[in-house]
């Protein structure tokens, strides 16, 4: 049986791409009674009616999936917050992060609208920019404008199914627009009223770029920690994980537990304050979720 990737899904077909193409398939009714869903990113096996349609028969075992956006198999989040226009937020990356670090995806930092800001709110990003690879993360500056960054960006891609994700009117379309110019993406303007931009992504699709796989999705329409215990939290946070290595008690989470390294830490300035109070409001909201039944 021929093997291949769902590339696309939409309306209830799933293009399988293959070494000489698109197939346009349908899912075998076995899924639906099983209650799973070939995702975009699955690497599956199917059956061919023809050269361009036929059946999806089995799901390969995904190394990660997401459930917003739906995608499997995912080597790699972009994560793209935009230094003004909406302005920069630590607390938002950090709740990405989270998510990105505990479905085992990994991050890449991507600060874009940098022709935008002026010298004060430049040095103000780069200390946020300096901070984050401090703690273990990538982190590129862009201009889709100015085209700035994008050589460093660029080879991150390659080999690579990549999911850009972040917060609305950021520039995730503007940024794969200028990647890949054929691409011609939807993008619209900030809204100056609500502070915010529109989702102009309609659906999950895999787009090749350069040697690379590229997810222009609608960002996690939902960051919700629905499924993090509090006691995985401080492996969502590389450098609070590094310093609980000191912490005197193991199990630790950092509160008013005595001899605690990520408290130390934090008192003598190595773990960015901001970082530790997500830490703390992220620990708090989950301990308060509602139990699942």
């Amino acid at each position: 049986m021929p093997e291949g990737k769902i590339v696309k899904a939409l309306s209830g077909f799933y293009y399988v791409l293959n070494e000489n193409g698109l197939v346009q398939c349908r899912a075998r009714g076995i899924f639906r009674k099983n209650n799973v869903s070939p995702l975009v990113g699955d690497e599956v096996v199917y059956q061919a009616e023809n050269d361009k349609e036929g059946y999806v028969l089995e799901i390969k075992d995904r190394k990660n999936e997401l459930a917003r956006p739906p995608i499997a198999n995912v080597d790699q989040a972009i994560l793209v917050f935009s230094a003004v226009e909406p302005d920069f937020s630590t607390v938002l990356l950090d709740r990405f992060l989270v998510l990105v670090e505990f479905n085992h995806i990994h991050p890449l930092i991507c600060i874009t609208k940098i022709d935008l800001i002026t010298n004060e709110q430049h040095n103000a990003i780069e200390l946020y920019a300096q901070a984050y690879r401090t703690a273990g993360y990538e982190v590129i500056l862009t201009s889709s404008e100015k085209e700035t960054g994008m050589q460093l960006l660029s080879p991150h891609l390659e080999n690579k199914i990549s999911v850009f994700a972040g917060q609305s009117g950021v520039g995730k379309s503007s940024l794969l627009n200028t990647l890949k110019p054929d691409l011609e993406l939807k993008t619209n303007d900030i809204s100056t009223h609500l502070g915010r931009g529109k989702h102009t992504t309609r659906h999950v699709e895999l787009i090749k770029v350069g040697n690379g796989l590229v997810a222009d999705t609608p960002g996690f329409s939902s960051l919700e920690f629905t499924n993090i215990e509090a006691e995985d939290l401080t492996f969502c946070f590389p450098e609070l994980h590094k310093a609980s290595e000191n912490c005197k008690y193991r199990g630790c989470l950092h509160l008013k537990e005595p001899k605690c390294g990520v408290k130390l830490a934090v008192e003598s300035g190595e773990i960015p304050h901001y970082r530790y109070d997500h830490y703390l409001d992220f620990l708090q909201e989950i301990k308060e979720r509602k139990p699942r039944y």
